[in-house]
């Protein structure tokens, strides 16, 4: 059998599964389908999946990309929230036999567990095409959390994919972008337009692959002081680092050691912390 034929990312086939199980887009859970096989290949090759990895796929949905996924990679292991949805899964993925679907919530399973059940213990590559919503606690949960995850390739919103990788001083630089770049090395993989789901969505997305760093870039002595001092940055980015240290409940240092840390470092005391790079963050929290 070709499986060209049962291919979700053919709309035909997509609506022909939608009506067969009577399923309505569901707005809670961000549902929109991706329709383009070239934006399919493009994560594939992002994520540089090979018959030698594991995937960890979350949210499935109706199984587009994990019928990519499956024909790409060794074995994979889908994890999806949506009951409703299994019977769909076991038909669109009736072809494979490399394939487990759980059902539950990513952001409370055990990836250690997953993997030595599912994996040697070895660590997955994780691909998603997620809920926007959602995005941003599941991706910090694969990376702050000690996980056998070796990258995170997803589809997201394109102003959240911007924000990862963005650079001191630009617009999009914020918490996140730190967050991001101190546990992985974010990489642009493609843009994807609106027309390549269905429905179509509001918003323009990207697919960004963040490759885990073993250990991080910057040393500080500090690492939740070093964050501390990021939120605090970045809660009221148009004033200066001492006033959002000063307005935060979890930060407690005197005006005048703040000020001759900031010259030490060579920063002006009246210094924005949206123009700080992750390394200056971490030398502060180390001074500090």
């Amino acid at each position: 059998m070709d499986n060209n034929d049962r291919h979700l990312v053919n709309p035909q086939n997509t609506i022909q599964i939608l009506k067969k199980y009577d399923i309505h887009f569901q707005k809670k859970y961000g549902q929109n389908f991706l329709i383009d096989s070239h934006v399919m290949d493009k994560i594939i090759r992002a994520a540089g999946i090979t018959k030698n990895d594991a995937v960890l796929e979350v949210g499935p949905g109706i199984g587009t990309m994990t019928q990519f996924l499956c024909e790409a990679a060794g074995s994979v292991l889908a994890v999806e929230i949506d009951k409703a949805l299994f019977a769909v899964l076991s038909d669109t993925l009736s072809a494979y036999n490399n394939v487990n679907i759980i059902q539950g919530d990513i952001l409370k399973q055990d990836i250690w567990e997953l993997s030595r059940q599912y994996n040697d213990g070895k660590p997955f590559k994780v691909v998603a095409n997620l809920p926007y919503y959602i995005t941003t606690p599941i991706i910090m949960g694969f990376l702050e959390k000690d996980t056998p995850v070796d990258s995170i390739t997803v589809m997201v919103q394109k102003e959240v994919a911007d924000r990862m990788q963005a650079e001191p001083g630009t617009k999009a630089y914020g918490a996140l972008s730190l967050a991001v770049q101190y546990y992985s090395k974010p990489y642009l993989a493609a843009n994807v337009p609106q027309n390549c789901f269905m429905p179509r969505p509001n918003v323009a997305s990207a697919v960004i692959n963040l490759e885990k760093y073993d250990k991080p870039p910057v040393n500080t002595k500090d690492v939740n002081l070093m964050f501390a001092l990021i939120r605090a940055s970045f809660g009221q980015r148009r004033k200066t680092l001492w006033n959002g240290i000063k307005n935060c409940d979890k930060l407690d240092y005197e005006r005048e050691h703040v000020e001759r840390t900031l010259v030490k470092m060579g920063l002006d005391v009246n210094v924005r912390g949206e123009t700080l790079s992750l390394v200056q963050f971490a030398e502060l929290a180390s001074l500090l």
